[in-house]
């Protein structure tokens, strides 16, 4: 099992590099299959090996190796997650179907590319929100038919629950609350999640966004009136804590408030 849970982390750590380039790409509008990657300051082309996922950061020391100027932990960041995360899926849930592993795999990749893009950008690519709709609803529809109902009716509640606070802000404080990309993720994550794990996910989602905010507030980091934080990092990171323990914390959360 040891084995497989660090062969996991190393197909992650090279799949995070390249999920790296997609984050950085997409929210711009830039193709993501042509053109070689390069250094942000100095636009020196990069060689295969100043690629290697986390060992080349590592022993140049988080500099370019051309203009030696401090690379910033964007790249490092994302192919550590990503492995990590393929690492915790292949804990949590193998044994299971190559397809639904796969498919697990898949959609934590699209999460990786929002978290990145949103936070670096503020903004969330439409084409990773619909790749990973058209996945989610082909793969529960062909191989997962007993819950696909269940999903469905979570991504719309949950699409119709952002657009209702989006309308209610918006007329109490004539301000956007949310950004159009947080709205249409939730149709996601609703589909890929399922009941409960949407509710679980939009929970932490809200407490984390809350708390931070609070924070950066306190620390003058922020301001109430001008400055917004972006909320899909946020949506990312309950989304995840569910996918692994969301049922967990469900019936958890249910059985010390004594309803079940």
């Amino acid at each position: 099992m040891l084995i497989i849970l660090l062969l996991l982390f190393l197909i992650g750590l090279f799949i995070g590099s390249f999920l790296g380039v997609v984050s950085d790409r997409l929210p711009l509008n830039k193709t993501i299959v042509k053109g070689r990657s390069y250094c942000d300051f100095c636009k020196k082309t990069l060689n295969w090996y100043d690629l290697i996922p986390l060992l080349s950061f590592l022993i140049l020391k988080g500099k370019c190796r051309y203009c030696k100027k401090k690379l910033p932990l964007f790249y490092p960041a994302t192919e550590l997650l990503t492995g990590v995360l393929f690492a915790l899926v292949g804990f949590f849930f193998i044994p299971i179907s190559v397809v639904t592993f796969v498919f697990y795999l898949f959609i934590i990749s699209i999460f990786i590319c929002i978290f990145f893009g949103d936070l670096k950008y503020g903004t969330i690519s439409d084409k990773l929100i619909i790749a990973g709709t058209i996945v989610s609803f082909v793969f529960f529809l062909f191989f997962e038919k007993s819950v696909f109902l269940n999903h469905l009716i979570s991504a719309v509640a949950a699409f119709i629950f952002f657009v209702a606070i989006s309308y209610i802000f918006l007329f109490l404080t004539k301000k956007e609350s949310m950004g159009g990309g947080d709205i249409k993720l939730s149709f996601l994550l609703g589909f890929f999640l399922g009941f409960p794990g949407i509710v679980v996910s939009l929970y932490i989602a809200f407490l984390t966004g809350a708390i931070v905010s609070i924070i950066l507030i306190l620390w003058k980091k922020k301001s109430f009136q001008k400055d917004s934080l972006p909320f899909g990092p946020f949506l990312i990171i309950g989304s995840l804590i569910s996918f692994f323990l969301g049922n967990l914390i469900f019936w958890q959360t249910l059985r010390l408030l004594g309803i079940f």
